[in-house]
């Protein structure tokens, strides 16, 4: 007898319809699966078998042949071991198999016949909805982040036998409610502040222009001047994410396995990797592909600490990311697309003793030393970060003073605000802040008075502006039009966002010659 049943498998972030076939017909005992499955799906042979013996069902002893459809490509991990269980039931005559022309069935099984969360059930679930599934029965772990996909019936079952149970019809768990506005709204508490930082005026508004137009950032200066720390509060003058930038943020961490049992990530990511990753751990990679740190970030913060210890082949993947908000990596078998929409905020010393350029510290490298240490960072990556500055330790009289900073609250309505007004401006575009206009956007939107051309001219006739950092320069001035409230681009938003691209902050060579 024949049956089939409904499952999915991950490529990248996104879901792609399996069929899973059962035919058990008359032979000697054998169980075998077909369609490219690799080590762990084989393995779902002995789970399958322990599982519904263990759960008091018959475990056919005949000739049992599955296959995966489509067989053109490698099946890998454990969540088909639902849809097998239940396909072999159906074959074997031991359930119905009407039901599973309605529902797809995602999950993985234990020896005792319980079953486990898997990765990707948010996607799984999206898949579902789209392909016109009635609902998706999964592992009862999994049911409150499916449940996020609105118009799909969502199933969590614990046992092979609640699965049994709901194919026959006689039984039906609680429809789970998730509501993703509490999750937000409670996703807003922060530990940090930034009043507790003193000093830093300069940068503290650097971060709130990099904050407010989604703008990528650098900072350099020596150790102990407060760059992490600084770093460590910019989510709290973020804007909070809407639900679908949770949701998106969402399906990379659940493809991941990093969800900790959460069923909404509703705070936007801030993800800061040790400097000895690798390409593959920054951008994605391995077999099967899996989202690397910087997708991880998607709608949120790459922290990059450190900056110029990083591999140099792991800071070069991030050249197209950084301009296109994704990378595509390419296999044997296919082509698989990550999202990766981050500000990056990146942080590094001047010189390997981190002294060069303080005020009341002694540089003890030599000049050829400062160059190669910078020069780990190109200059293609350099030239797609919109803000750069120069950090300083904070003076003694700043350390003890009293006086009272603006708080993250304050600095993230600012921001809010200017969001606000960049989402009005850019409403059906695929731009969501400054930092994501096109070439004709920014043309269209950050149009210069002629005091303004004025000076964009000027940097350009000294070389201080590339092409692309022209285009950088309006948009961050037109950020720094947005935080005051302002349609019109004056010509000390243009002279403040060139300000913030001065090459004499990274290329060690023009920090001598000063």
């Amino acid at each position: 007898m024949l049956a089939r049943a409904a499952t999915f498998a991950l490529i990248g972030v996104d879901a792609v319809d399996v069929t899973v076939e059962a035919d058990i017909h008359p032979g000697l005992p054998a169980f075998t699966i077909v369609g490219l499955p690799d080590a762990a799906v084989q393995e779902s042979r002995e789970r399958v078998r322990a599982a519904l013996v263990n759960s008091e069902f018959e475990f056919p002893l005949r000739r049992i042949t599955v296959n995966l459809a489509p067989a053109d490509f490698r099946k890998a991990g454990p969540g088909f071991d639902l849809a097998l269980a239940g396909a072999v039931l159906a074959a074997s005559g031991q359930v119905s198999s009407d039901p599973l022309d309605r529902y797809a069935l995602c999950g993985e099984l234990g020896l005792d016949g319980s079953i486990r969360p898997v990765r990707g059930a948010l996607a799984f679930a999206d898949r579902a909805h789209r392909s016109g599934r009635e609902g998706l029965v999964i592992a009862a772990a999994n049911a409150a982040e499916a449940s996020l996909v609105d118009g799909l019936e969502v199933v969590g079952v614990e046992t092979v036998r609640q699965l049994a149970d709901f194919l026959a019809g006689g039984w039906r768990p609680p429809r789970i409610h998730v509501d993703a506005k509490a999750m937000l709204e409670a996703g807003h508490e922060q530990q940090v502040d930034l009043a507790e930082v003193r000093g830093h005026h300069s940068l503290k508004r650097a971060l709130e222009v990099a904050a407010a137009g989604g703008h990528h950032m650098l900072m350099i200066g020596p150790p102990g001047s407060g760059k992490s720390m600084l770093s460590r509060r910019m989510p709290t003058i973020l804007p909070p994410p809407t639900f679908d930038e949770a949701l998106e943020a969402t399906r990379v961490h659940s493809v991941a396995g990093l969800l900790g049992g959460e069923a909404l990530i509703a705070r936007r990511p801030f993800r800061a990797p040790h400097h000895s990753i690798s390409s593959a751990g920054l951008v994605g990679g391995g077999v099967p592909p899996s989202p690397g740190e910087a997708s991880l970030a998607h709608n949120g913060v790459l922290f990059l600490d450190e900056l110029a210890e990083f591999p140099r082949p792991a800071l070069e993947a991030l050249r197209q990311p950084l301009e296109q908000g994704s990378i595509s990596l390419t296999r044997a078998q296919r082509t698989v697309t990550f999202p990766m929409r981050f500000s990056l905020l990146a942080a590094t010393n001047p010189c390997p003793c981190g002294n060069f350029g303080a005020a009341r510290r002694e540089c003890s490298c030599h000049p050829s030393a400062i160059h190669r240490y910078l020069s780990k960072l190109s200059a293609a990556l350099v030239d797609r970060i919109d803000v750069m500055v120069r950090v300083d330790p904070p003076s003694r009289q700043e350390l003890m003073s009293d006086q009272a900073a603006p708080s993250s609250a304050e600095v993230r309505a600012r921001v809010v605000a200017g969001r606000a007004r960049q989402s009005e401006r850019l409403a059906g575009s695929r731009a969501r802040c400054n930092a994501d206009m096109t070439t004709a956007q920014a043309r269209r939107h950050c149009r210069l008075p002629r005091a303004a051309i004025r000076a964009l001219e000027l940097a350009l006739d000294r070389a201080l502006l590339t092409p692309r950092g022209h285009g950088r320069v309006l948009r961050v001035a037109r950020t720094l039009a947005d935080l005051d409230g302002r349609e019109g681009i004056e010509r000390k938003d243009v002279t403040e966002a060139i300000g913030y691209r001065d090459s004499r902050v990274v290329h060690a060579s023009e920090w001598i010659a000063a």
